[in-house]
């Protein structure tokens, strides 16, 4: 069966910081799709998770730097609906990683809200590799702010980023 069409997904998120587990589906997902374009969420302080650790563009970078060997993964940001986003950059789906059934239930509503907006955008689900389905960037940033050990959570730049935040005495 031949494919209709070059398969261009979104990865988006806030990805504040970056985790492994992120990594785990950018890289797992890269290898099923044509081009994989992760979309860092430029107003995401806005969904209800307050003020984000690094800035969009400390982000951004973070993901440059993590993903520079992956020839069909792009980085960028963007504001706004995601399936604005999408339809601008002419993709065919969406990817969205699930940890926990509480996760699926929102992410549910989102795909389903998002078909609603714009039926000719799918969205596509993942599970992250079995060691990383307890990691989440809120939970390595509570555990990293009180002094806890997060390097198998997350890629050594981001460690490196982590570090220099706490020496500026991250509120």
């Amino acid at each position: 069966m031949q494919r209709a069409k070059k398969t261009k997904v979104i990865y988006p998120g806030t990805f504040d910081p970056l985790t492994n587990g992120h990594l785990d589906l950018i890289a797992r997902a890269s290898k099923i799709v044509d081009e994989l374009v992760v979309a860092v969420h430029r107003n995401s302080e806005q969904g209800g998770k307050g003020k984000p650790l690094f800035t969009f563009l400390e982000r951004e970078q973070m993901l440059r730097e993590a993903t520079s060997e992956m020839p069909n993964v792009s980085v960028t940001t963007f504001d706004g609906l995601l399936v604005n986003f999408a339809k601008s950059q002419k993709a065919n789906a969406v990817l969205r990683g699930i940890r926990a059934v509480s996760d699926y239930e929102y992410e549910l509503q989102m795909a389903m809200m998002n078909r609603k907006l714009d039926p000719e955008i799918e969205t596509l689900f993942m599970i992250p590799g079995e060691r990383y389905t307890y990691v989440s960037s809120r939970l390595v940033k509570g555990v990293f702010m009180l002094g806890g050990d997060v390097t198998s959570m997350v890629p050594p730049n981001v460690i490196e980023r982590l570090k220099r935040k706490s020496l500026g005495k991250i509120s």
